[in-house]
Protein backbone atom coordinates (compact mmCIF):
# COMPACT_ATOMS: atom_id res chain seq x y z
CA UNK A 1 0.00 0.00 0.00
CA UNK A 2 1.10 3.23 -1.18
CA UNK A 3 0.21 6.04 1.37
CA UNK A 4 0.32 9.84 1.83
CA UNK A 5 -0.26 11.23 5.21
CA UNK A 6 -1.49 14.72 4.87
CA UNK A 7 -2.13 17.57 7.98
CA UNK A 8 -0.84 20.40 9.67
CA UNK A 9 2.46 20.34 11.37
CA UNK A 10 1.62 18.67 14.78
CA UNK A 11 -1.28 16.37 13.88
CA UNK A 12 1.06 13.07 14.60
CA UNK A 13 1.44 12.42 10.88
CA UNK A 14 5.01 11.09 11.81
CA UNK A 15 4.09 9.60 14.94
CA UNK A 16 1.41 7.39 12.93
CA UNK A 17 3.32 6.88 9.81
CA UNK A 18 5.81 5.21 12.32
CA UNK A 19 3.67 2.91 14.07
CA UNK A 20 2.22 1.74 9.81
CA UNK A 21 5.89 1.16 9.28
CA UNK A 22 6.63 -1.07 11.91
CA UNK A 23 2.90 -2.78 11.49
CA UNK A 24 2.77 -2.98 7.56
CA UNK A 25 6.76 -3.40 7.55
CA UNK A 26 6.99 -0.98 4.73
CA UNK A 27 9.27 2.46 4.98
CA UNK A 28 8.51 5.56 6.32
CA UNK A 29 9.59 8.32 3.95
CA UNK A 30 10.00 11.73 5.86
CA UNK A 31 11.29 14.83 3.82
CA UNK A 32 11.72 16.92 7.14
CA UNK A 33 13.79 13.94 8.23
CA UNK A 34 15.99 13.59 5.43
CA UNK A 35 16.44 17.73 5.27
CA UNK A 36 17.44 17.89 8.92
CA UNK A 37 20.00 15.42 8.49
CA UNK A 38 21.17 17.53 5.63
CA UNK A 39 21.06 20.66 7.50
CA UNK A 40 23.07 18.90 10.13
CA UNK A 41 25.71 17.50 7.84
CA UNK A 42 26.06 21.17 6.21
CA UNK A 43 25.35 19.76 2.52
CA UNK A 44 24.77 21.79 0.00
CA UNK A 45 20.99 21.10 -0.19
CA UNK A 46 21.06 21.31 3.72
CA UNK A 47 22.58 24.97 3.48
CA UNK A 48 20.12 25.66 0.80
CA UNK A 49 16.83 24.54 2.97
CA UNK A 50 17.68 25.72 6.35
CA UNK A 51 17.37 28.92 5.38
CA UNK A 52 13.37 28.27 4.30
CA UNK A 53 13.04 25.89 7.26
CA UNK A 54 14.07 28.44 10.32
CA UNK A 55 11.67 31.13 8.25
CA UNK A 56 8.80 28.34 8.72
CA UNK A 57 8.57 28.33 4.85
CA UNK A 58 8.21 25.28 2.59
CA UNK A 59 11.71 23.81 0.73
CA UNK A 60 11.07 24.70 -3.18
CA UNK A 61 9.28 21.81 -5.04
CA UNK A 62 12.69 21.21 -7.11
CA UNK A 63 14.41 20.03 -4.54
CA UNK A 64 11.96 18.21 -2.73
CA UNK A 65 10.34 16.42 -5.72
CA UNK A 66 14.09 15.55 -6.89
CA UNK A 67 14.65 13.93 -3.31
CA UNK A 68 11.74 11.97 -3.26
CA UNK A 69 11.58 10.61 -6.47
CA UNK A 70 14.84 9.08 -5.98
CA UNK A 71 14.14 7.64 -2.73
CA UNK A 72 10.79 5.87 -4.12
CA UNK A 73 12.97 4.11 -6.90
CA UNK A 74 14.74 2.13 -3.72
CA UNK A 75 14.27 -1.99 -3.56
CA UNK A 76 12.42 -1.29 -0.21
CA UNK A 77 9.58 0.50 -1.74
CA UNK A 78 8.54 -1.70 -3.83
CA UNK A 79 6.29 -3.27 -1.91
CA UNK A 80 4.84 -0.28 -0.16
CA UNK A 81 4.93 3.16 0.98
CA UNK A 82 4.27 6.07 3.82
CA UNK A 83 5.13 9.13 2.64
CA UNK A 84 5.22 11.62 5.72
CA UNK A 85 5.28 15.32 4.39
CA UNK A 86 5.28 15.04 0.89
CA UNK A 87 3.66 16.42 -1.07
CA UNK A 88 2.76 19.49 0.35
CA UNK A 89 1.27 21.61 -2.78
CA UNK A 90 -0.71 20.27 -5.87
CA UNK A 91 2.17 20.61 -8.07
CA UNK A 92 3.89 18.61 -5.89
CA UNK A 93 0.86 16.64 -5.98
CA UNK A 94 0.85 16.54 -9.84
CA UNK A 95 4.54 15.80 -10.40
CA UNK A 96 4.50 12.67 -8.12
CA UNK A 97 1.40 11.57 -9.88
CA UNK A 98 4.05 11.08 -13.09
CA UNK A 99 6.11 8.72 -11.04
CA UNK A 100 4.66 6.87 -8.67
CA UNK A 101 0.88 5.55 -8.01
CA UNK A 102 -0.66 6.68 -4.51
CA UNK A 103 -3.55 4.07 -2.89
CA UNK A 104 -4.54 6.56 -0.14
CA UNK A 105 -4.22 9.85 1.32
CA UNK A 106 -4.74 9.94 4.59
CA UNK A 107 -5.77 13.74 6.14
CA UNK A 108 -4.82 13.80 10.18
CA UNK A 109 -7.68 16.83 11.29
CA UNK A 110 -6.53 19.39 14.48
CA UNK A 111 -7.55 22.75 15.40
CA UNK A 112 -4.90 25.38 15.42
CA UNK A 113 -4.74 25.97 19.13
CA UNK A 114 -4.21 22.22 20.04
CA UNK A 115 -1.46 22.12 17.55
CA UNK A 116 0.27 25.30 18.85
CA UNK A 117 0.32 23.88 22.63
CA UNK A 118 2.08 20.56 21.19
CA UNK A 119 4.52 22.11 19.33
CA UNK A 120 5.76 25.22 21.04
CA UNK A 121 6.12 22.55 24.08
CA UNK A 122 8.42 20.21 22.42
CA UNK A 123 11.95 20.00 23.16
CA UNK A 124 14.38 17.60 21.33
CA UNK A 125 17.67 15.92 21.47
CA UNK A 126 20.50 17.44 18.94
CA UNK A 127 22.49 14.53 20.08
CA UNK A 128 20.48 11.33 19.97
CA UNK A 129 17.06 13.12 18.24
CA UNK A 130 14.69 12.06 21.23
CA UNK A 131 11.60 13.94 21.54
CA UNK A 132 9.84 15.51 24.67
CA UNK A 133 7.30 17.79 25.84
CA UNK A 134 7.24 20.54 28.39
CA UNK A 135 4.40 18.77 30.24
CA UNK A 136 6.10 16.06 31.24
CA UNK A 137 9.98 16.61 31.99
CA UNK A 138 8.96 18.05 34.80
CA UNK A 139 11.51 21.01 34.93
CA UNK A 140 14.15 18.66 33.61
CA UNK A 141 16.60 20.76 30.73
CA UNK A 142 18.86 17.13 29.71
CA UNK A 143 18.16 14.00 27.65
CA UNK A 144 17.09 10.86 30.05
CA UNK A 145 18.44 8.81 27.32
CA UNK A 146 21.97 9.99 26.61
CA UNK A 147 21.67 13.14 29.15
CA UNK A 148 22.69 16.15 26.61
CA UNK A 149 20.83 18.88 26.81
CA UNK A 150 17.50 19.37 25.09
CA UNK A 151 16.30 22.51 23.36
CA UNK A 152 13.53 23.95 21.28
CA UNK A 153 13.78 23.78 17.72
CA UNK A 154 13.60 27.56 15.78
CA UNK A 155 10.84 26.02 14.06
CA UNK A 156 8.73 25.18 16.95
CA UNK A 157 8.67 28.98 18.29
CA UNK A 158 5.02 30.06 18.79
CA UNK A 159 5.76 32.48 16.12
CA UNK A 160 7.00 29.94 13.41
CA UNK A 161 4.44 27.85 14.91
CA UNK A 162 1.59 30.49 13.72
CA UNK A 163 3.56 31.04 10.08
CA UNK A 164 3.89 27.30 9.53
CA UNK A 165 -0.15 27.09 10.10
CA UNK A 166 -0.99 30.25 7.51
CA UNK A 167 1.55 28.45 4.70
CA UNK A 168 -0.43 25.18 5.75
CA UNK A 169 -3.84 26.73 4.93
CA UNK A 170 -2.01 28.48 1.87
CA UNK A 171 -0.98 25.93 -0.11
CA UNK A 172 -0.57 22.58 1.21
CA UNK A 173 -4.45 22.42 2.93
CA UNK A 174 -6.00 22.85 -1.02
CA UNK A 175 -4.32 18.86 -1.23
CA UNK A 176 -7.52 17.96 0.90
CA UNK A 177 -9.87 18.58 -2.23
CA UNK A 178 -7.39 17.52 -4.79
CA UNK A 179 -7.22 14.07 -3.13
CA UNK A 180 -10.83 14.50 -2.50
CA UNK A 181 -11.57 15.12 -6.13
CA UNK A 182 -9.57 12.01 -7.04
CA UNK A 183 -11.72 9.84 -4.36
CA UNK A 184 -8.39 8.88 -2.43
CA UNK A 185 -9.04 10.88 0.57
CA UNK A 186 -9.80 9.35 4.13
CA UNK A 187 -10.02 11.71 7.02
CA UNK A 188 -9.07 11.02 10.93
CA UNK A 189 -10.00 13.79 13.66
CA UNK A 190 -6.81 13.23 16.04
CA UNK A 191 -8.71 14.64 19.32
CA UNK A 192 -7.78 11.81 21.15
CA UNK A 193 -4.78 9.90 22.54
CA UNK A 194 -2.17 8.70 20.74
CA UNK A 195 -3.13 4.92 20.55
CA UNK A 196 -7.17 5.92 20.03
CA UNK A 197 -6.10 8.29 17.21
CA UNK A 198 -3.86 5.21 16.23
CA UNK A 199 -7.23 2.94 15.70
CA UNK A 200 -8.86 5.23 13.68
CA UNK A 201 -6.22 5.34 11.34
CA UNK A 202 -5.61 1.65 11.08
CA UNK A 203 -9.85 1.73 10.00
CA UNK A 204 -9.69 4.76 7.62
CA UNK A 205 -6.79 2.54 5.94
CA UNK A 206 -8.66 -0.70 6.19
CA UNK A 207 -5.98 -2.20 7.84
CA UNK A 208 -8.05 -3.20 11.46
Amino acid sequence: MNIIFLGPPGAGKGTHAQKLMNELEIPQISTGDMLRQAIKAETELGILAKGFIDRGELVPDEVVIGIVKERLAQQDCQKGYILDGFPRTVPQAEALSQFAKIDCALNLSLADEVIIGRLSGRRVCLKCGATYHTSTLNGRTDCAACGDELVQRKDDTPETIQNRLTVYAAQTAPLIDYYQEKGMLRTVECTGTVEENHRAVRKALGVE
